[in-house]
């Protein structure tokens, strides 16, 4: 039998991985603050710029903040922003072309059809979604319109309850957000949208999962036309 060659890791990779098992043994969670970065280095045996460089990769993944400060002021905050990582992501894969628009929006049509018929048939408050719908209609520009709009979108995947889909549609409106107010700039007019909208809405309300459905998958269509050659106007 040929034995496996050895994967080298490099020394802040196995300080990450250390930093991940306190994690999970200790049982810390948002608001824990981890040691100082000198303590961390004599802990786990390796020089204080290896776990610097540790704390700039977790820092970067919205997994900690970084505080200066002495005694028990020391050492990085655990924090929870999975979704400022995923966003950053995918904007360079978008800009690299890795990833096609399409792609996206496909991902986008499947988790938020699934989010608004979680929603509906929550029968989940609506105020947020409601918010957002009355400021698209005063909104004086593209991205105000896009900023409004994204308002709406995130609101009904935190209505699906469920905190990981709202982090990905977050993620995933962030990213495309020039694309969004391109999308707006070539419609010109919104009132389609808001109408797309506004049945999103009343069939939340209505605790209608199957129209709730069809109604995000009629909106992205409208919004995107080239991606949907077979939608009705």
């Amino acid at each position: 039998m040929t034995d496996r060659p050895v994967k080298k890791t490099r020394t802040f990779e196995d300080v990450l991985a250390q930093i991940e098992r306190r994690i999970v043994e200790d049982g810390l969670t948002v608001g824990a603050r981890l040691p100082a970065e000198r303590q961390l280095a004599e802990q786990f045996g390796v020089g204080r710029s290896s776990v610097r460089e540790a704390m700039r990769v977790l820092e970067t993944l919205g997994v900690v903040s970084s505080q200066v400060g002495r005694g028990p002021d020391a050492g990085a905050i655990l924090t929870s922003r999975p979704d400022t990582a995923l966003t950053d992501l995918l904007r360079l894969h978008l800009g690299l072309a890795s990833l096609e628009l399409r792609e996206v929006i496909d991902t986008r049509l499947m988790i938020e059809r699934w989010a608004a018929d979680r929603a509906a048939a929550a029968r989940a408050d609506t105020s947020d979604l409601a918010a957002a719908l009355a400021a698209m209609g005063t909104a004086g520009s593209a991205e105000e319109f896009v900023e409004h709009d994204t308002a709406f979108h995130c609101a009904l995947a935190d209505a699906s309850g469920n905190r990981l889909i709202a982090a990905i549609m977050r993620s995933l409106r962030d990213s495309m957000r020039r694309y969004a107010v391109e999308a707006v700039e070539r419609l010109g007019d919104t009132s389609l949208l808001q109408a797309d909208h506004r049945r999103i809405l009343a069939a939340v309300d209505a605790g209608d999962p199957g129209a709730a459905s069809r109604a995000v998958t009629d909106h992205l269509a409208h919004a995107y036309p080239s991606l949907f050659p077979a939608a009705d106007g």
